[in-house]
């Protein structure tokens, strides 16, 4: 399809236009997210002078371009989790990290579980299994709640932000054109100066100014039989094999020794087959082997399929949305613009996910918007891997901040925490910002090296 390029004063009306439309439509009459994106960006699409057909086309193209590159990962991510969880393996972590590091260091211990434990699950997921330990250990130290809690999610936050297999930077690579495996290099090296950041150093603050009791409903958390399930380094090594297999790909077309099997690791380095390979071993090692059948181990995924459907369409929806403003020509205006500039375009990545996070609140379009946009640019395509490694990080960072009223996540900490909104945004909010900005410095600082 050809690129469909409007007057640029049109254009920028139009979309100001689609944005305030989607706005209204889920903040104030409260649309579903997918018919409101929808609508925006067909908005789009008649007001800056596309022909129907092609708003028709670009719409499909949106929702099949995005689903092919993440409907699988988000699936089968559902059902790897869904393992994890009825093994007990993400409490075993929690309580192996508890007893290496001791009490006195619990929220450390919480942050490296919740870091390892978002890579390949879901925020929401990893949160509502994981936040019984910060409410059992508050309990047992008689501290705030708050003083685990943060780091916790801290670690979940920037596991599922910075580093595949998570969507979110999968899809953000993919629209760049970057290797994976550099995205999981620079992205555990941000991520663990972030956890550092937004979720230790935060979380001990937030945790001595704010007393958060552990909330009444709360039951104490079953002990986990650590005879019967794998051990600690079983299940870790299981979360990592998706990793360790893109690395494997990214190393194999700059390592010598490895050009003979080159073909065989970029297929296993193919990020659904490697979380498909991992999804396989945890079907034995934590579902098999500790007497689930495969008649029970397949309900239980199958069950966990059940509200992947609406963060599949949403994320599709997200896609319509990057190709109507591609194929619209915003990107070239906005390039025009940006090359006028002194901001590096690192710095314009960040703003243009952290304006639409704001206004929209899902960081999946965040994401997705900011990195169709930063792709369209013809500079993009002058940057260096690494450039463009750091522009997924900034991306991310970008789609992190200002967590506020339209985000789910942010209704789920107040919930699961049983505190009001106000003390909501003093704590998860800026936490989430300091996860955002904290990602857009070592981006820069990657630029700079270099």
């Amino acid at each position: 399809m050809d690129t469909f390029v409007a007057d640029p004063t049109r254009l920028i009306i139009s979309a100001l236009l689609a944005l305030f439309v989607l706005l209204f439509l889920i903040m104030k009459l409260r649309f579903q997210p997918l018919i409101a994106i929808i609508i925006s960006a067909i908005v789009i699409g008649f007001g800056s002078g596309m022909p129907p057909l092609m708003i028709v086309d670009t719409i499909n193209k949106g929702i099949g371009e995005t689903m092919r590159g993440i409907a699988l990962l988000i699936g089968i991510g559902s059902m790897f989790a869904a393992i994890l969880e009825i093994s007990g393996g993400v409490q075993v972590i929690a309580n192996t990290l508890l007893k290496k590091f001791g009490e006195s260091k619990a929220a450390v211990s919480l942050g490296i579980t919740g870091f390892v434990v978002g890579m390949p699950v879901f925020f929401d997921a990893g949160l509502i299994i994981l936040i019984p330990l910060a409410y059992q250990i508050a309990k047992k130290t008689g501290r705030s709640t708050m003083y685990y809690a943060i780091p916790l999610a801290a670690g979940l936050a920037v596991g599922h932000t910075f580093i595949p297999p998570t969507p979110g930077p999968v899809l953000v690579a993919g629209m760049l054109g970057v290797d994976i495996g550099l995205v999981i290099a620079v992205g555990i090296i941000a991520g663990l100066v972030t956890l550092a950041v937004a979720g230790i150093w935060f979380g001990n603050f937030c945790g001595n100014r704010y007393y958060v009791p552990v909330p009444e409903r709360v039951a104490e958390v079953k002990p986990v039989n650590t005879d019967k399930i794998p051990k600690f380094g079983v299940i870790v090594s299981i979360i990592l094999i998706p990793l360790f297999l893109i690395l494997l790909n990214t190393f194999s077309s700059i390592i010598p020794q490895l050009a003979p099997i080159e073909p065989i690791l970029t297929f296993i380095g193919t990020p659904f087959i490697a979380l498909t390979i991992s999804t396989l071993v945890a079907m034995f090692l934590l579902g098999v082997r500790q007497g689930y059948t495969l008649k029970e181990l397949e309900k239980v995924m199958s069950a966990s399929l059940a509200p992947t459907g609406m963060i599949i369409l949403v994320t599709a929806g997200g896609g319509v949305l990057r190709y109507m403003l591609q194929d619209s020509g915003l990107g070239y205006i906005i390039g025009d613009a940006v090359a006028q500039t002194a901001l590096p375009l690192i710095l314009v990545a960040f703003l243009v996910a952290g304006l639409v996070r704001i206004a929209v609140g899902s960081a999946t379009v965040a994401m997705t918007m900011a990195a169709g946009i930063m792709a369209a640019m013809p500079e993009t395509v002058l940057l260096s891997p690494m450039h463009l490694a750091a522009m997924t990080l900034a991306i991310g960072g970008g789609a992190t901040i200002c967590s506020h009223f339209n985000d789910s996540g942010f209704w789920l900490v107040k919930s699961l925490l049983d505190i009001d909104e106000k003390t909501t945004l003093k704590t998860w909010t800026i936490m989430e910002t300091l996860v955002g900005f904290t990602g857009l410095l070592i981006a820069l600082l990657i630029t700079l090296i270099f």
